[in-house]
């Protein structure tokens, strides 16, 4: 099995999204998906962004997937294969 660990930054938006008085207009939140146990107990969540693309983070190891040709398939096979419990949360 190949592990695809992609990171990418959201690039800025386009003139054309600008409003007339030229405020920042922030784009939708992406949309959750789907939730996919690990078997170590953490949750690989599978997001879709404004632009139809699809991302994904695992509560376990903290891997962050985003790219054109992310699928479903490629968070359940992160999910088949991180052994790393869900990270506790600072206070």
């Amino acid at each position: 099995m190949t592990r695809l660990s992609i990171l990418t930054f959201t690039p800025a938006p386009s003139p054309a999204a600008e409003p007339e008085d030229n405020r920042y207009v922030a784009l939708p939140a992406p949309v959750t998906v789907d939730s996919i146990p690990t078997q170590a107990g953490a949750t690989v969540r599978v997001y879709q962004d404004s632009d139809g693309s699809l991302s994904s983070d695992c509560t376990g190891c903290g891997e962050y997937a985003w790219t054109l040709l992310v699928t479903p398939d490629i968070a359940q096979e992160h999910a088949a294969a991180c052994h790393r419990p869900p990270r506790l949360i600072a206070a």
